[in-house]
């Protein structure tokens, strides 16, 4: 390098030493590990070394080969939005690429020298900028990267720990909605849900707006998407609302967007999707890679928390079960008891007319006690109130509860589309009257076998009971 490179020119024609300031330059780039303020550092330090009025430096995107960053010295506004349309950012009069490894990570640019056009040895001075910045560059990303998965990995930490602390079905999968999407800087987090169709539904939903009109959105069956979805592979979509593949109304709002299976075990519980907003910043390799990461994390947290939640379940039904049996054991036994004392009383009491009224309703008191209470322990057998919602499977849900105190299980007969023709007001009517006459049986001793018949037609609703040991009951609606 010859003296013209070892010196620059200030802009009233002083010299200052070049080699110093290249040094200061190099050192500069890599005194910090934030890499936004890395490469404003690599840019400023670029045009004060070579004198030039103007640069820029724009980071390319290696996989879509157009610029998705610009950081600019001494340019106006206009200037930068003139470079931002470039494909690549290249202009002015001296320019080199900037290498991280072996990848092109942007390219600096400098034009209008303060004295003079740019040299050979300017070349050269910002070719070795370059090379160290590219270095700089290098430990900024790394460190970056790390920042962001340490974010990515408290979050799963988060949301595991939400799950695991008694969140509901529904508040869960928001759960998981609304922390990918903070992490992911998304404009939205859906979780979608196969449908019995073949299809997906958003279930739940986290924006910085009103999620309503996304919640019971649907992928109809037979969606390119859909297909990847359901096979349990992931999709990046660049632009939601121009991407052929995406059918939903939603889909104008949104550009850049993840769709990510939410899978354990080989079980597709669903997907979460994390669309940005029209024009948003194309998610990179580092995202991509830690939003599945953090999928499959969640995934096994909702797994665990649906099975606590059954484990839960199961212990209430126990306690329900345990508190059926001491009430037939001890209150019902009892009751019972007194009752037969009574009744026994008044057949040897000589008592006036008043005394034997008293006693024959104390005995028809006690008798109702007694029906009111098998009917609670026929309820507490029942399983827990979002098992089946069909009148069928209420009807046979009725029976189940009945058996683990009857000692069998009584034998059922459908007849007709009970489940379509039988309203709620109706079900409602035979299912207590199905209570009673199960609770009555009960009551009787010799009882060994049941039989109930439910039918539905033009008609109406029957529900016919028999047992036994005693006439069998029927109830007709209307």
């Amino acid at each position: 390098m010859d003296e013209d490179a070892e010196a620059a020119h200030t802009d009233d024609g002083t010299e200052t030493p070049r080699l110093p300031m290249l040094l200061e330059a190099v050192l500069s780039v890599g005194t910090d590990l934030e890499l936004r303020t890395t490469l404003q550092h690599i840019v400023d330090s670029a045009t004060e070394l070579t004198g030039a009025r103007h640069g820029a430096l724009g980071v390319v995107d290696p996989e879509r080969h157009h610029l998705t960053d610009l950081f600019t010295s001494g340019m106006t506004d206009e200037e930068r939005e003139r470079i931002r349309r470039l494909p690549d950012g290249r202009t002015g009069a001296l320019g080199v690429p900037i290498r991280v490894h072996t990848q092109v990570f942007g390219h600096l640019h400098l034009t209008e020298k303060h004295a003079g056009g740019f040299t050979e040895e300017d070349h050269a001075l910002l070719r070795v900028l370059a090379s160290q910045a590219g270095i700089a560059i290098g430990n900024a990303r790394l460190y970056e990267t790390a920042r962001q998965r340490e974010r990515w990995i408290e979050g799963a930490a988060a949301v595991t720990t939400a799950l695991l602390t008694g969140a509901t079905a529904e508040n869960a999968l928001t759960t998981v909605a609304e922390q990918a999407r903070i992490l992911a800087d998304a404009a939205a987090g859906v979780v979608l849900q196969p449908t019995e169709e073949g299809g997906m539904e958003i279930v739940a939903a986290s924006t910085t707006e009103d999620p309503g009109d996304l919640v019971g959105t649907t992928i109809a069956p037979g969606s390119p998407v859909l297909v990847q979805l359901l096979g349990g592979e992931p999709v990046f979509v660049e632009d939601s609302a121009t991407d052929p593949r995406m059918t939903t109304h939603v889909r104008s709002r949104f550009g850049p967007s993840m769709m990510l299976p939410l899978q354990s075990g080989g079980k597709l519980i669903g997907t979460l999707a994390l669309p940005r907003r029209r024009g948003g910043s194309p998610y990179s390799a580092v995202e991509r890679l830690l939003a599945s990461q953090f999928a499959s994390q969640a995934a096994l947290a909702l797994v665990l928390a649906d099975a606590r939640h059954d484990r839960e379940r199961l212990a209430v039904f126990e306690d329900r079960d345990r508190i059926a049996r001491d009430l037939h054991d001890l209150v019902v036994q009892r009751l019972f008891a007194t009752e037969m004392m009574l009744e026994s009383t008044r057949r040897r009491a000589a008592g006036s007319s008043d005394e034997d009224e008293l006693l024959g309703r104390a005995v028809d008191e006690l008798d109702s006690t007694i029906q009111e209470v098998r009917t609670t322990i026929f309820a507490l057998q029942q399983p827990p109130a979002d098992a089946p919602t069909t009148f069928r499977g209420r009807v046979l849900r009725e029976t189940g509860g009945a058996a683990a105190l009857l000692g069998f299980q009584p034998s059922v007969h459908f007849t007709g589309a009970v489940d379509t023709l039988v309203d709620e007001p109706t079900a409602e009517r035979l299912l207590a009257a199905l209570r009673g006459a199960l609770a009555a049986a009960h009551r009787r001793s010799g009882v060994g076998a049941i039989t109930v018949e439910v039918s539905a037609g033009a008609g109406g609703a029957r529900l016919r009971v028999e047992d036994d040991a005693a006439p069998p009951v029927t109830v007709t609606w209307p």
